[in-house]
Order: structure tokens, then sequence, then C-alpha cells
């Protein structure tokens, strides 16, 4: 069973930036397309970011394309998401998300097979 994790929530001031990390169990995300989305409280997970196994197909969604980055080390087994100029509304448990497919990633969260448990980003005004 493959597990993925996150890593790399806090509490920021606003303005300020945070990375996120994901990582997998059994080092096979370097295999996945991997999407990142987010869950504030009393709201639907959306989307964030996705990027293909072989990092050359990135998308984002449009409310946040600008100021979120996602990359990755396949190297290192590892997804990152930066967050550039973090407002109050940006509040939220990160997740990240894997899916075995070698063409573009996926930006609905139903096409992703795997979850991790997500990490809570807090940021205060």
């Amino acid at each position: 069973q493959v597990r993925l994790a996150e890593s790399g929530g806090g509490s920021v001031p606003a303005g300020d930036s945070v990375t996120l990390s994901c990582s997998a169990s059994l080092d096979t995300l370097r295999y996945f397309a991997v999407g990142w989305f987010r869950q504030a409280p009393g709201s639907e997970r959306e989307f964030l970011a996705a990027i293909s196994w072989d990092t050359v197909d990135k998308r984002y969604a449009e409310s946040v394309r600008g100021r979120f980055t996602i990359s990755r080390d396949n190297n290192k087994d590892t997804v990152y998401l930066q967050l550039d100029n973090l407002e109050p509304e940006d509040a939220a448990i990160y997740y990240c998300a894997g899916d075995r497919t070698w063409g573009p990633p996926p930006t609905l969260k139903s096409e992703y097979d795997y979850w991790g448990q997500g990490t809570r980003v807090t940021v205060s005004s």
C-alpha cells in the first residue's frame, strides 16, 4: 500500500512563504503524477497545482497561479509546493495526492488514488 506524507506546514505571518513537501513510501512517488489540494473549514477540497511524473506538465488553479509553485525532485522522490505571499485566506489543511498516470497530471480530486494525511498551514494577519 502506497502512503503519501506531507510536511512543512506551520504558522506564518501574512506575506511570508512556506514550502510544503510530499513524499511516499516504497520510493514510488517518482512514477506518479502528483497534485496538491487544500481544504479550509467548511469548504470543499480544492485543487491547487499538479505536476506530471517527468516535470514537463504543470497545472495550476487560477486562484494561485503566480503565487504557488509546484516542483519535484525525483532523485529525492519528493514533490514540493512553494507558497509565496501568503494571505490569511490561504489557511487550510494542504494535501498531496498521487496518480499512476504517464499522461497530463489530473486536476480533479476524484482522479487521484493515493492521498496523504495533510499538513496544516495557518496564516496570521
